[in-house]
């Protein structure tokens, strides 16, 4: 499977080179301020161009939320894993985990990379 980056990814670029997978790395947007609906309208363009080839596999969307689902405009913004990590507080640890979780599946992203575990 090849993965791509944002920047460079359209339906016809999915559907053309029979894309696997696109990434928003950090300061990866639809556009600047970008809504939820934003995210969801251009995940969900590029899945069409995914699933438009002849066998119809859809494309698997993952982004790098390790501050949260900061990319969105008014988001919030949580500190990085290692600033999490210091905080001793295995259960805030895990409440950030599920609201970045939540605010990431609400853009329509399925895969997110970050927040992980720093040790």
């Amino acid at each position: 499977m090849t993965q791509i980056e944002r920047k460079v990814t359209t339906a016809d670029v999915m559907k053309k080179y029979f894309i696997g997978s696109a990434v928003s790395g950090g300061g990866s947007w639809p556009a600047p301020k970008a809504s939820a609906e934003a995210w969801i309208n251009m995940v969900n363009e590029f899945q069409k161009g995914a699933l438009s080839t002849r066998l119809g596999i859809p494309m698997i969307y993952g982004i790098d939320a390790v501050h949260g689902q900061s990319n969105v405009y008014n988001a919030t913004i949580f500190p990085h894993n290692v600033g999490l990590g210091v905080t001793r507080d295995p259960e805030l640890v895990k409440k950030i985990g599920a609201a970045t979780a939540l605010e990431v599946r609400a853009t329509g992203i399925p895969y997110a990379f970050a927040p992980c575990i720093a040790i």
